[in-house]
């Protein structure tokens, strides 16, 4: 499993014959081609732009499913796409592995303006790894009903405040979490949301979990 941070909160995880991708807000980053993988699915936590990003676009491209929850999917389906319909709470299968939606403290509307249902973070399950990617959330006790049912090996975490948890509330995420590995993201994209992820990377060290800062502009 090779993992790819391509900033803001997108990523690509390329598995053994295929790649997903999560919030692909994407085409800002000029040195990632998306043409060149084999995406299959793609998982978006809510509609606002910065997450939405791409998905469309993409899935149109690369024949890929779009997973989100119900209302956010069906407007990706009114735009053409194809898409699987989901809520919070349940394992959904795929022939690589599995996801469960959970909750995240955040708004969501359409691109038009609509309600966009429930905003949420998604555990992915696969290749004996299990991958906590948040969202858009602030801290919630949600996280450690995660750890407690999913132990995920890798969190990715906002830490960019002002929309989301900042670098101090994300630290303590990292600590209910339990994850070995923790991965910063939504974070100096826009200027409301600078974060010093230095320390952040201090605060997740005294807990003994491993701060892996990706570095967006070196993803191929």
């Amino acid at each position: 499993m090779d993992l790819k941070y391509i900033g803001h909160s997108a990523f690509e995880i390329k598995l053994t014959n295929n790649s997903i991708m999560i919030d692909p807000y994407i085409n800002n980053n000029q040195n990632y081609n998306w043409h060149e993988a084999n995406i299959t699915d793609i998982f978006v936590t809510h509609g606002h732009g910065d997450h939405l990003g791409d998905a469309i676009e993409i899935a149109k491209e690369k024949d890929a499913t779009i997973t989100a929850v119900f209302e956010l999917a069906k407007y990706c389906e009114q735009q053409g796409c194809k898409v699987k319909p989901i809520g919070l709470g349940g394992w959904i299968n795929y022939d690589w592995g599995r996801v469960v939606f959970v909750p995240a403290f955040h708004s969501n509307s359409l691109p038009d303006g609509r309600y966009g249902g429930s905003a949420a973070g998604v555990v992915i399950d696969t290749e004996n790894v299990r991958i906590y990617h948040a969202g858009d959330t602030a801290l919630t006790n949600e996280m450690k009903t995660i750890k407690e049912l999913y132990r995920p090996n890798i969190a990715m975490l906002p830490i960019g405040g002002h929309y989301t948890m900042d670098a101090e509330h994300a630290a303590v995420a990292a600590h209910w979490l339990g994850a070995q590995t923790v991965i910063p993201m939504h974070y100096n994209t826009f200027p409301e949301i600078q974060a010093d992820v230095q320390k952040f990377m201090q605060l997740v060290q005294i807990n003994n979990s491993n701060c892996v800062v990706l570095d967006p502009s070196k993803v191929q």
